[in-house]
Protein backbone atom coordinates (compact mmCIF):
# COMPACT_ATOMS: atom_id res chain seq x y z
CA UNK A 1 0.00 0.00 0.00
CA UNK A 2 1.34 3.55 -1.18
CA UNK A 3 1.33 6.59 1.16
CA UNK A 4 -0.95 7.74 -1.23
CA UNK A 5 -2.89 4.67 -0.84
CA UNK A 6 -3.16 4.66 2.99
CA UNK A 7 -4.24 8.51 2.77
CA UNK A 8 -7.15 7.59 0.63
CA UNK A 9 -7.88 4.43 2.84
CA UNK A 10 -7.68 6.73 6.08
CA UNK A 11 -9.94 9.35 5.07
CA UNK A 12 -12.57 6.99 3.34
CA UNK A 13 -12.85 4.98 6.40
CA UNK A 14 -12.83 7.88 9.21
CA UNK A 15 -16.23 9.57 6.83
CA UNK A 16 -17.61 5.88 7.25
CA UNK A 17 -17.35 6.00 11.22
CA UNK A 18 -17.66 9.92 11.62
CA UNK A 19 -19.82 11.41 8.96
CA UNK A 20 -21.02 14.11 11.10
CA UNK A 21 -18.02 15.98 13.22
CA UNK A 22 -19.95 18.25 15.96
CA UNK A 23 -17.80 20.66 17.47
CA UNK A 24 -16.73 19.35 21.15
CA UNK A 25 -16.09 22.24 22.90
CA UNK A 26 -19.69 23.62 23.93
CA UNK A 27 -20.23 27.65 22.82
CA UNK A 28 -22.01 29.82 21.40
CA UNK A 29 -19.43 32.44 19.63
CA UNK A 30 -16.03 33.31 18.64
CA UNK A 31 -15.16 34.11 22.26
CA UNK A 32 -16.87 31.86 24.08
CA UNK A 33 -15.09 28.93 21.69
CA UNK A 34 -11.89 30.65 22.32
CA UNK A 35 -11.87 31.17 26.26
CA UNK A 36 -13.41 27.04 25.75
CA UNK A 37 -10.47 26.14 23.94
CA UNK A 38 -8.04 28.04 26.44
CA UNK A 39 -9.37 25.86 29.51
CA UNK A 40 -8.74 22.37 27.47
CA UNK A 41 -5.11 22.45 27.57
CA UNK A 42 -4.34 19.46 29.73
CA UNK A 43 -8.21 18.82 30.85
CA UNK A 44 -10.71 16.97 28.97
CA UNK A 45 -13.59 18.54 26.51
CA UNK A 46 -15.85 16.94 29.14
CA UNK A 47 -14.49 19.13 32.42
CA UNK A 48 -14.36 22.05 30.37
CA UNK A 49 -17.94 21.94 29.47
CA UNK A 50 -19.07 21.55 33.50
CA UNK A 51 -17.39 24.18 34.07
CA UNK A 52 -18.00 27.00 31.46
CA UNK A 53 -21.47 27.37 31.93
CA UNK A 54 -20.36 29.09 35.99
CA UNK A 55 -18.13 30.69 34.25
CA UNK A 56 -20.32 32.32 31.28
CA UNK A 57 -23.49 32.53 33.29
CA UNK A 58 -21.39 35.33 34.92
CA UNK A 59 -19.32 36.42 32.36
CA UNK A 60 -19.92 35.60 28.56
CA UNK A 61 -18.19 38.45 26.63
CA UNK A 62 -15.29 39.80 26.89
CA UNK A 63 -16.53 43.65 28.10
CA UNK A 64 -18.12 41.36 31.48
CA UNK A 65 -14.90 38.96 31.52
CA UNK A 66 -12.30 42.11 31.34
CA UNK A 67 -14.59 43.48 34.42
CA UNK A 68 -13.94 40.08 36.63
CA UNK A 69 -11.03 39.58 39.16
CA UNK A 70 -8.79 37.04 37.78
CA UNK A 71 -9.47 35.63 41.23
CA UNK A 72 -13.05 34.87 40.30
CA UNK A 73 -12.39 33.49 37.37
CA UNK A 74 -9.59 31.09 39.29
CA UNK A 75 -12.45 29.70 41.25
CA UNK A 76 -15.01 28.72 39.01
CA UNK A 77 -11.94 26.99 36.48
CA UNK A 78 -10.18 25.46 39.07
CA UNK A 79 -11.34 21.98 38.14
CA UNK A 80 -9.71 22.17 34.45
CA UNK A 81 -6.61 22.89 36.02
CA UNK A 82 -3.36 25.45 35.78
CA UNK A 83 -6.03 27.61 37.32
CA UNK A 84 -3.82 30.68 38.35
CA UNK A 85 -2.36 31.05 34.88
CA UNK A 86 -5.29 30.31 32.76
CA UNK A 87 -7.65 33.39 35.14
CA UNK A 88 -4.89 35.55 34.30
CA UNK A 89 -4.78 34.90 30.33
CA UNK A 90 -8.52 34.88 30.24
CA UNK A 91 -8.92 38.26 32.13
CA UNK A 92 -6.00 40.03 30.27
CA UNK A 93 -7.20 38.57 26.56
CA UNK A 94 -10.58 40.15 27.35
CA UNK A 95 -9.46 43.34 28.03
CA UNK A 96 -6.86 43.34 24.87
CA UNK A 97 -10.12 42.14 23.10
CA UNK A 98 -12.19 45.47 24.36
CA UNK A 99 -9.16 47.36 24.18
CA UNK A 100 -8.18 46.45 20.41
CA UNK A 101 -11.36 44.53 19.05
CA UNK A 102 -14.29 46.47 20.36
CA UNK A 103 -14.77 43.33 22.23
CA UNK A 104 -15.17 41.20 19.05
CA UNK A 105 -12.72 38.00 18.49
CA UNK A 106 -10.40 38.87 15.23
CA UNK A 107 -10.83 36.16 12.44
CA UNK A 108 -6.86 36.42 11.63
CA UNK A 109 -5.06 33.38 13.28
CA UNK A 110 -1.72 35.41 13.43
CA UNK A 111 -4.14 38.41 15.75
CA UNK A 112 -5.30 35.39 17.50
CA UNK A 113 -1.79 34.46 18.69
CA UNK A 114 -0.91 37.47 20.07
CA UNK A 115 -3.41 36.96 22.80
CA UNK A 116 -2.30 35.59 26.12
CA UNK A 117 -2.41 32.34 26.42
CA UNK A 118 -3.23 31.62 22.50
CA UNK A 119 -1.15 29.35 21.29
CA UNK A 120 -0.88 28.00 17.51
CA UNK A 121 -3.11 25.28 18.04
CA UNK A 122 -5.83 27.50 20.18
CA UNK A 123 -5.37 29.98 17.16
CA UNK A 124 -6.01 27.34 14.67
CA UNK A 125 -9.20 25.98 16.40
CA UNK A 126 -10.95 28.92 16.52
CA UNK A 127 -10.18 29.70 13.45
CA UNK A 128 -11.33 26.44 11.69
CA UNK A 129 -14.44 25.41 13.69
CA UNK A 130 -16.15 29.49 14.04
CA UNK A 131 -14.50 30.93 11.17
CA UNK A 132 -14.05 27.96 8.24
CA UNK A 133 -10.79 29.22 7.71
CA UNK A 134 -8.96 25.78 6.68
CA UNK A 135 -6.74 24.74 9.66
CA UNK A 136 -5.18 21.49 10.87
CA UNK A 137 -4.85 21.82 14.71
CA UNK A 138 -2.61 18.99 16.12
CA UNK A 139 -3.38 17.85 19.37
CA UNK A 140 -1.72 14.75 20.93
CA UNK A 141 -4.31 12.42 19.49
CA UNK A 142 -3.25 13.11 16.20
CA UNK A 143 0.05 13.63 16.76
CA UNK A 144 0.04 9.72 18.12
CA UNK A 145 -1.75 8.31 15.01
CA UNK A 146 -0.11 10.62 12.18
CA UNK A 147 2.78 9.22 13.69
CA UNK A 148 1.24 5.39 14.35
CA UNK A 149 -0.22 5.59 10.76
CA UNK A 150 3.38 6.66 8.84
CA UNK A 151 2.49 9.68 7.81
CA UNK A 152 5.02 11.94 9.96
CA UNK A 153 8.28 11.13 12.20
CA UNK A 154 6.81 12.38 15.19
CA UNK A 155 9.69 14.69 16.15
CA UNK A 156 7.25 17.73 16.87
CA UNK A 157 3.43 18.83 16.50
CA UNK A 158 5.00 21.76 14.00
CA UNK A 159 6.19 18.79 11.71
CA UNK A 160 2.98 17.23 12.01
CA UNK A 161 1.36 19.63 11.56
CA UNK A 162 2.99 20.57 8.17
CA UNK A 163 2.81 16.81 7.31
CA UNK A 164 -1.00 16.93 7.66
CA UNK A 165 -1.26 19.65 5.82
CA UNK A 166 0.74 18.31 3.03
CA UNK A 167 -1.03 15.09 2.89
CA UNK A 168 -4.70 15.80 3.42
CA UNK A 169 -6.83 17.63 0.60
CA UNK A 170 -7.04 21.43 2.17
CA UNK A 171 -10.97 21.13 1.95
CA UNK A 172 -11.11 18.12 4.54
CA UNK A 173 -8.77 19.89 6.78
CA UNK A 174 -11.21 21.00 9.41
CA UNK A 175 -13.44 18.13 9.65
CA UNK A 176 -10.36 15.62 9.15
CA UNK A 177 -8.69 16.78 12.39
CA UNK A 178 -12.17 16.33 14.39
CA UNK A 179 -12.51 12.73 12.99
CA UNK A 180 -8.79 11.63 13.83
CA UNK A 181 -9.55 13.16 17.50
CA UNK A 182 -12.69 11.31 17.21
CA UNK A 183 -11.09 8.17 16.69
CA UNK A 184 -8.12 8.20 18.66
CA UNK A 185 -10.76 8.91 21.70
CA UNK A 186 -12.64 5.84 20.44
CA UNK A 187 -10.11 2.94 19.55
CA UNK A 188 -6.42 4.25 19.97
CA UNK A 189 -5.92 5.30 23.36
CA UNK A 190 -2.24 6.57 24.42
CA UNK A 191 -1.31 3.65 25.82
CA UNK A 192 -1.90 -0.34 25.49
CA UNK A 193 -2.72 0.35 21.96
CA UNK A 194 -0.94 -0.87 18.84
CA UNK A 195 -1.89 0.18 15.17
CA UNK A 196 -2.18 -3.57 14.45
CA UNK A 197 -5.80 -3.45 17.08
CA UNK A 198 -6.81 0.07 15.92
CA UNK A 199 -10.19 -0.39 14.12
CA UNK A 200 -9.21 1.83 11.00
CA UNK A 201 -6.33 -1.48 10.91
CA UNK A 202 -8.78 -4.37 11.77
CA UNK A 203 -11.30 -3.26 9.24
CA UNK A 204 -8.85 -3.88 6.10
CA UNK A 205 -9.17 -7.62 7.35
CA UNK A 206 -5.68 -8.13 5.03
CA UNK A 207 -2.04 -8.81 7.03
CA UNK A 208 -0.39 -7.27 4.94
CA UNK A 209 -2.35 -3.76 4.96
CA UNK A 210 -1.79 -4.17 8.77
CA UNK A 211 1.82 -4.60 7.96
CA UNK A 212 2.22 -1.59 5.85
CA UNK A 213 0.36 0.61 8.00
CA UNK A 214 2.30 -0.43 11.01
CA UNK A 215 5.64 0.69 8.36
Amino acid sequence: MTKKEKVEFVINELEKLYPETPVPLDHTDAYTLLVSVLLSAQCTDERVNKTTPSLFNLANNAFDMAKLEASDIEQIIRPCGLAPAKSKNIKRLSEMLVENYQGEVPGQIELLEELPGVGHKTASVVMSQWFGEPSFPVDTHIHRLMYRWGFTNGKNVVQTEKDAKRLFPRELWNKLHLQIIFYGREYSPARGTKLSKDYITRTVGRKSVINEMNA
